[in-house]
């Protein structure tokens, strides 16, 4: 008996978790990652003084410094997603020209309270082509807004699906990935 490839091996995307500086990022990996992820966070020292601004980020207290690599599988799909999160602060962006390499989608996270802080990410990914999607990150405390005034802050076309989202719950975070993989299908189809 002859078995279809697509049953033995899974459909791999890799994804990149983008955004401002504290918006979720890794809490967005760490939530739905099926392996422990990997993370690059270091400590908050007195050298980002000047340079990091804290304004807005609670008492965050670590950042990432050159990514987070996440796994998640849908099972009855048979897709496998590679979960990429990126650093947030500009001076480590040079990082994202490496991370987008093979990369077929992403998930620009906004905070409400600090909407600008993804501007950098939805223009990184518009003038790359990368398929991505808003996922609005709710914060105690932020603003709510629905999907066609955040469309309309940040200037984005109207294919550009816009979602809420908690990183902090799997569930959420799970559904916003989903929700890019069928965009990206149906953008870029297998």
């Amino acid at each position: 008996m002859v078995s279809n490839n697509s049953e033995l091996f899974p459909t791999a995307f890799k994804f990149l978790v983008a955004g401002g500086f504290g918006v979720g990022k890794t809490t967005f990996v760490r939530s739905v990652s099926e392996i422990e992820p990997l993370t690059t966070e270091e400590t908050l020292t007195i050298a980002s003084i000047g340079t990091d601004d804290l304004a807005g980020v609670g008492e965050k207290t670590t950042t990432t410094v050159a990514m987070d690599f996440g796994r998640i599988t849908f099972d009855p799909q048979n897709i496998v997603l590679f979960l990429f999160g990126t650093p947030g602060q500009e001076r480590f962006w040079f990082m994202w020209d490496d991370l987008v390499n093979g990369a077929l989608g992403a998930v620009v996270l906004a905070d409400t309270r600090r909407l600008e802080d993804c501007f950098a990410a939805v223009e990184f990914f518009e003038r790359r082509g990368i398929d991505f999607l808003v996922a609005v990150n709710h914060f105690d405390g932020g603003f709510h807004y629905e999907p066609e005034e955040v469309r309309e802050a940040l200037d984005i076309k109207p294919r550009v699906p816009i979602v809420a989202c908690d990183a902090r719950d799997r569930r959420s975070a799970a559904s916003v990935l989903a929700r890019l993989t069928k965009h990206v299908l149906v953008n870029r189809p297998l």
